[in-house]
């Protein structure tokens, strides 16, 4: 009888180890990548500040809503690591080159084709700056900023969990506010602002419209795809809104929520 309970209790307890770890595999995990590569040109490029307290505060995201956050900056997470574990891939204030290898651009491109989720964080939109590939999937990519300073940003669509909570039309916000070339046509627009009476832009801003696009979201080859301009200075990553704003894009990206019609 005590041989019996004895393999009852075995078995018992690989069961209950077998479920902890089917548990634990099966949360939803993220990739945070953070490579700042080389220019176009072969040279150091500008890295920000950041990165640590952006890391730090997706971490506390995935903390708060139920999922796990890996954190790389190496280019060869792409090719050693199983890619379909992840519910999306950030890029988080990553720049210039983002790949070393040509085997590590299809493999995320592949991970994308497959349905991966992506979201795009600030400097983001500068990497893979010769891909038309990448910039038809962040929503285009980097010409210029004007230097940091205050203004106002237009809340134009509450439909989607990044801007959901905003109780207004208008944020009040300080950034540098990116202007972005090669722009896909199936964006959706979340956030705007109007980059013309800010400091040191002059005749640069003649022929722009008055609402140019600071985030949006859409599709791109089965992939949900998230980016916000936003996100220059470390402290900004503790700020209450600016990490909503995150929250509901990489929850979009990562389909753990969902637009609302």
């Amino acid at each position: 009888m005590r041989t019996l309970f004895v393999t009852f209790m075995s078995l018992l307890s690989g069961l209950l180890v077998q479920a902890a770890q089917t548990a634990v595999n099966s949360e939803p995990t993220v990739l945070v990548y953070t490579h700042n590569g080389l220019t176009i040109e072969g040279k150091p490029g500008y890295v920000h500040e950041n990165i640590a307290e952006c890391v730090k505060a997706i971490e506390k995201i995935g903390a708060d809503n139920g999922f796990a956050v890996v954190h790389s900056d190496d280019p060869a997470v792409f090719t050693n690591t199983p890619l379909k574990r992840f519910r999306a891939i950030i890029f988080a204030n990553s720049n210039n080159k983002a790949f070393d290898t040509e085997a590590e651009r299809k493999a995320f491109q592949e991970y994308i084709r497959n349905g991966g989720g992506f979201a795009g964080i600030h400097s983001a939109i500068g990497s893979e700056r010769d891909s038309r590939w990448f910039w038809d999937l962040i929503g285009g990519t980097f010409a210029w900023h004007p230097p940091l300073q205050k203004f106002p940003i237009s809340i134009v669509d509450k439909n989607h969990p990044a801007t959901a909570f905003f109780p207004g039309d208008t944020w009040e916000w300080e950034d540098e506010f990116y202007v972005v070339k090669e722009q896909p046509k199936d964006l959706h627009i979340l956030l705007t602002g109007n980059i013309k009476p800010l400091k040191g832009v002059g005749n640069r801003a003649d022929g722009f419209p008055d609402h140019m696009p600071l985030s949006w979201y859409h599709t791109f080859e089965g992939s949900r795809s998230f980016y916000t301009a936003l996100g220059h200075k470390k402290e900004y990553y503790s700020d209450p809104k600016f990490v909503k704003h995150l929250t509901g894009g990489i929850l979009w990206a990562a389909g753990l929520d969902k637009v609302r019609n």
